[in-house]
């Protein structure tokens, strides 16, 4: 789960406050600055290749990365080409040749190694984290600490199935930070004698996304992003009868009634809803109030986001930090006047902070019907549209109605009202929390949701056997031959 702590004393430097300017000859780059020397660390320069396959490369377009803090260029990665995509498919399937012969234990090793040299590098991969997305320091930390967990739970995997469970969500505005763990990867490969495209990486753009997709040669092709895509996604996968995992939107809900504690529900919304400032696939849009408590909740709401620290990633006071785009600024936007447009009130919020970088305003929208097209509408940003309910029936039903299905949270003292929530007349989401918030996940549990979520499952206890081929076999160790349904040739 997301700590809220504060980060320990050394956090390393991170992007320059506003007003500071470099000197003429100083690198435009961040990572050519000399308090960004830490980048060198992780084998990162100014320009970087953006493809992986056992030796680094890359042939296709040149993307400049930006701070979402202050929209300075961090480094410059140059994507792949369409030939350099052929090449690494090419090498990873031989290099799946190497992989298959090696005994799950074997390989259980490899990826203990693997989190080993992560959790060396726990602090400057977290400071690449808050650098490149726009996380405070300890969610960054903490982002880099989930993949160390993961590679621990995987090894455990590995004596009781056939393979380990490496997880892969690596977004293309972050490829830094993909850049920096491959190498890290690369390396425990190489001191195993193993081939690198065991591990490949490919930055590139739609064009390789679409080769990906309509690749026969892609036994499985696992996807986290927007619906809209992944929809697209699923149906060219489809069409060559591939599979497809898919961890797309979540249009999550938090559930309070009248008798729960109060004390549990401020600190797990403010959580849920404002965590990485809204920008996580869990993260808490609508809020369900029993009309009884509704206005003291509000009340207690918009306290507690009064005091919520905006400021720098890297200052360890920081509890919210910037979006990562400009362009999630304008959606953040679009979504705060759509919302007034139908009849909602800003309580909280709801407009962009003035100072460098992408920064907004945590918001709180009341008075909205819980049916209104922006309430359906999933905004990756801080925005919590809280509603009234008065049955439990009907706020079940509301919590089901939209499109997604991921996760779902209810605060409640009742014994069978917890029970109905969890049974088929409950919650429709992959994920269905009592008296916790709706971010924040146990590593060995099952992640994915339902509907238009996609209904994959890319992390936890269930992930591996879609990484897995499932065939049953049967041996006839007699000298007869016993046929079905006692048919007998004479």
């Amino acid at each position: 789960m997301l700590g809220w702590r504060r980060a320990a004393a050394s956090v390393l430097l991170l992007p320059r406050r506003a007003g500071w300017r470099p000197a003429a000859a100083m690198s435009s780059l961040l990572v050519g600055q000399p308090q960004y020397a830490w980048l060198r660390e992780l084998g990162l320069q100014e320009d970087n290749p953006g493809v992986y396959n056992g030796r680094w490369g890359g042939g296709g377009q040149v993307v400049t990365t930006y701070c979402p803090a202050n929209n300075e260029p961090i480094a410059r990665v140059r994507q792949a080409s369409l030939e350099d995509y052929e090449e690494t498919v090419k090498k990873a399937k031989e290099a799946w040749q190497v992989w298959a012969d090696i005994p799950a234990p074997k390989r259980g090793e490899v990826v203990r190694q693997i989190g080993d040299a992560l959790r060396q590098k726990i602090k400057v991969l977290g400071s690449l984290v808050s650098l490149e997305m726009g996380k405070i320091y300890v969610e960054g930390v903490g982002e880099v600490q989930e993949y160390v967990d993961v590679c621990d739970y995987a090894v455990g995997l590995s004596r009781m199935i056939g393979g380990p469970v490496l997880p892969s969500e690596s977004a293309p505005t972050t490829s830094l930070t993909s850049v920096a763990v491959t190498k890290i990867v690369a390396k425990v490969l190489e001191d195993n004698k193993i081939p690198g495209a065991v591990c490949s990486l490919i930055c590139g753009g739609a064009d390789i996304g679409t080769a990906m997709a309509r690749d026969e040669r892609m036994d499985l092709l696992s996807f986290t992003g927007s619906t809209e895509v992944g929809k697209q996604v699923a149906l060219m996968v489809q069409e060559r009868f591939g599979r497809s995992l898919l961890e797309l939107g979540g249009n999550n809900a938090i559930i309070v009634f009248e008798d729960a504690d109060l004390n549990l529900v401020i600190p797990s919304t403010l959580f849920a809803a404002v965590g990485t400032a809204g920008q996580r696939c869990t993260t808490a849009r609508r809020l369900f109030l029993h009309e009884n408590i509704h206005d003291e909740v509000v009340e207690k709401l918009v306290k507690a986001y009064a005091q919520v620290r905006i400021g720098d990633p890297w200052d360890s006071d920081t509890l919210y930090g910037p979006l990562h785009t400009k362009a999630a600024v304008k959606m953040f936007l679009d979504a705060v006047e759509q919302a007034k447009q139908q009849g909602g009130s800003v309580v909280y919020g709801g407009k962009v902070i003035n100072r460098p970088g992408n920064y907004v305003e945590p918001t709180i929208v009341t008075g909205l019907a819980h049916n209104a097209p922006i309430v359906h509408t999933e905004t990756f940003a801080p925005i919590l549209y809280v509603l009234k309910f008065k049955e439990e029936e009907e706020v079940f039903a509301w919590n089901n109605e939209v499109k997604q299905g991921l996760s779902s949270s209810i605060f409640t003292r009742d014994l069978g009202r917890i029970f109905r929530w969890l049974g088929p007349k409950g919650s429709d989401c992959g994920i269905v929390n009592v008296n916790i918030p709706t971010s924040g996940a146990e590593i060995g549990g099952a992640f994915g949701g339902e509907k238009h979520t996609g209904g994959g499952r890319e992390s936890g206890s269930d992930s591996w056997k879609l990484y897995m081929k499932r065939s049953t076999c049967t041996i006839n160790y007699s000298k007869d031959l016993p046929l079905a349904q006692g048919i007998k040739f004479q």
